[in-house]
């Protein structure tokens, strides 16, 4: 085993995909993820920056990790803000935008190394599939799944900071979320 993950997801149904994601590559290249911060060598934590309540439930997580761990990486939509997390908390080691799975990856890897094994080197990194195409670790029931069909707004509502922390709308290809959505069925989803 590379190493031990601890992680926190927060958020919305975006971020919690966003998480799944993460996970799925940290196990395909050998780390383990751990239930509580003692035990990790390292912890993730996946931010929420919507609304004023999120942002204070994250960056309580972020400080309860590093209070209990010490070596903390932060992303997420909050890791768009990365001043706001750096401010409360200087000692973060990383702070990763929304859905950047690769950038969470190269940073835990620049703290945690994994270990040399021929056959997590066979494993394509994160970023080398199409999004949605390997969907891996679930943390919904086994009767549901979010299926991540878009990211992003294009309005610019006065009172909303999605186009802020998660960017324009960028759709995924048809073709990749029928075939997530055929994938997600063939392994018990009843509701997508």
């Amino acid at each position: 085993m590379s190493g031990k993950i601890g992680f926190v997801s927060l958020g919305c149904p975006k971020a919690l995909v966003d998480s799944e994601r993460i996970l799925t590559q940290l196990r395909s290249e050998g780390y383990s993820v751990v239930p509580s911060y003692e035990e990790a060598d390292l912890v993730v934590v996946n931010t929420c920056g919507f609304i004023t309540p999120a942002i204070e439930e994250s960056l309580q997580a972020i400080g309860e990790a590093v209070a209990a761990n010490g070596k903390v990486i932060v992303t997420g939509c909050l890791g768009e803000r990365p001043e706001v997390i750096k401010a409360r908390h200087k000692s973060v080691l990383a702070v990763t935008g929304q859905a950047d799975v690769a950038g969470v990856m190269a940073s835990v890897r620049a703290v945690l190394p994994p270990d040399d094994n021929p056959f997590t080197r066979l494993i394509p990194l994160s970023g080398a599939r199409p999004e949605g195409s390997s969907r891996g670790v679930k943390l919904t029931p086994r009767h549901y799944s979010y299926l991540k069909i878009a990211e992003g707004c294009n309005h610019q509502c006065s009172f909303c900071i999605i186009p802020q922390l998660r960017g324009q709308q960028v759709s995924r290809d048809a073709g990749e979320i029928l075939y997530e959505a055929t994938r997600l069925v063939a392994t018990g989803t009843k509701e997508l």
